[in-house]
Parts: structure tokens; C-alpha cells; sequence
């Protein structure tokens, strides 16, 4: 099965931590050479100087803030125009909206998501489609959540967003599919990322229990019994990047130890 990536770009998103940097990481060990996406500088060098280098590889960043979709926009565009390569693979990939019931949430809220998921999505493809186009091919990976499947309690702005993610997902893969684009959603479950630890401690500050026993009970709620480490879920990423997955396209991919209830 061939999941070589060598000679392979790609751009990587929310890149100096959690999923988004096990990504980088497995992708470029796969043979890619990867350019991050995030707002901090510091960190992203950090980042893209400990990536594996297996076929000498120069890897790259972009500082951008996906809280701002047009300057993402200016400054994707400003990076290919010094580039004299084309871009592969998209990961698409942004932390989650603050956590709260829905009812609770504040009409900016809502906003704010959009701009950050759906409207910074939409910009980094409308950049790279030509370039895809032009190469004959490519894949777009958008790493949303199993919200997308069924609406997790406590998180309503995010199950919201993540919804409307997955059926613009859905439509750009129906519509590119005649340019060998595959387009598919990753859907994380609970991860052991900040935004789990973030997750667990409000709840338990709800609730009035120990984050021990929050942690616990969210455990005893997946069929495996544990929470993923990031690289499991961009194993799937690089699965489906990959020569291997040609064929898979419009999908909700759940990497989450069962958990989700329907199929």
C-alpha cells in the first residue's frame, strides 16, 4: 500500500500544537514538505525545525491568524507568489469555539466561528484550487469534530459551526471531484489536546467535581476506554493525503474509540 508522500506539499493548519502538529509531524516523516499555518511565530520555528527531514525536506510557515480570513487570504497569496512549487494537500485544522450551552451563547459567538472554521476554510481553497487544478489533483483534509455526527452536550456553538463545516465539505467534494480533488472531514473525538484539558476543567468547575473524576467519566463514555494522543488522529490525516486513499471522497472519518452513537 503506498502512502509515500515524498515530493508531496502541503500546507498544514493550527500547526504548533495538538493535532495540528502530530499532522506536520507524520506528514513530513511520510516524505512531504510541509509549510505550518498559526499565529505564533516563536512557535511555529520551534515546530518547523524539529520536523523529520527523511528526503531533505525544507519545511516552511506562514504566520496568519484564522480570526482574520482576508489578512490569512493576502498573506497566502503573498507566500505563492515566492514559491516555485505547487501545493498538494490541505489540512485544514483550527482550535474550537469556547464550550457553554447553546442558549447561553452570545449571537458574536456564532460569528466569531464562522470566521474562523468555515469563512478561513473557504479562503485557504479558493487560494490553492487553481494550483490544484493546475497540477492535476489534490486532497483537502478538514479536521472538524464527531459533532458533525451527533451534537455533544455543553458545546453548542461548536456543534453548530462544525455542522455547517461539514456540509460545505461535502459540496466542495461533490463539485471537485472532476479535478481529482478528494475532499474528506476527519472528525476527532476527545483528544488529548489543551482543548480537552480546557474542556475538563469547566466541566468540573460546573459540576463541582474533580477533573479526575470529569476525565473518568468522559473515559468510561468511548468503547476504548481512553482518550486518542493527537498522533492517532493525523494518522488518518496522512491515510487519507496519501496515494492510498485516491479513491475516498465526501466522508465524515470519526477517529474517536467508538464513542459516536450512530454510524
Amino acid at each position: 500500500m503506498n502512502t509515500s508522500l515524498q515530493g508531496q506539499y502541503a500546507f498544514v493548519c493550527g500547526s504548533t500544537q495538538g493535532i495540528g502538529k502530530a499532522t506536520a509531524e507524520v506528514l513530513a516523516q511520510l516524505g512531504a514538505t510541509i509549510t505550518l499555518l498559526a499565529r505564533n511565530e516563536g512557535k511555529l520555528k520551534a515546530v518547523r525545525d524539529a520536523l523529520p527531514t527523511p528526503h531533505q525536506q525544507v519545511h516552511d510557515y506562514i504566520v496568519a491568524d484564522f480570526n482574520s480570513p482576508e489578512v490569512l487570504g493576502q498573506k497566502v497569496a503573498d507566500y505563492l507568489k515566492k514559491i516555485d512549487h505547487p501545493i498538494h494537500i490541505l489540512v485544514n485544522n483550527t482550535g474550537g469555539p469556547p464550550g457553554g450551552p447553546i442558549v447561553e451563547a452570545a449571537k458574536d459567538a456564532f460569528l466569531s466561528a464562522f470566521q474562523l472554521h468555515l469563512i478561513s476554510n473557504h479562503t485557504l481553497v479558493q487560494s490553492l484550487l487553481p494550483i490544484m487544478q493546475q497540477n492535476g489533483g489534490g486532497r483537502i483534509i478538514n479536521v472538524i469534530s464527531t459533532s458533525v455526527k451527533a451534537p455533544l452536550a455543553g458545546l453548542g456553538v461548536s456543534n453548530t459551526v462544525r455542522g455547517a463545516v461539514g456540509n460545505w465539505s461535502k459540496t466542495l467534494a461533490n463539485e471537485l471531484g472532476k479535478d481529482n480533488i478528494t475532499v474528506n472531514n476527519v472528525l476527532p473525538g476527545a483528544t488529548a489536546t489543551d482543548r480537552l484539558t480546557t474542556i475538563i476543567a469547566k466541566k468540573a468547575e460546573r459540576t463541582g467535581k474533580t477533573e479526575a473524576e470529569v476525565a473518568q467519566q468522559m473515559r468510561g463514555a468511548i468503547p476504548l476506554q481512553r482518550f486518542a494522543e493527537p498522533q492517532e488522529v493525523a494518522h488518518a490525516i496522512a491515510f487519507l493525503a496519501s496515494p492510498a486513499a485516491s479513491y475516498i471522497t465526501g466522508i465524515n472519518l470519526p477517529v474517536d474509540g467508538g464513542r459516536t452513537p450512530n454510524l
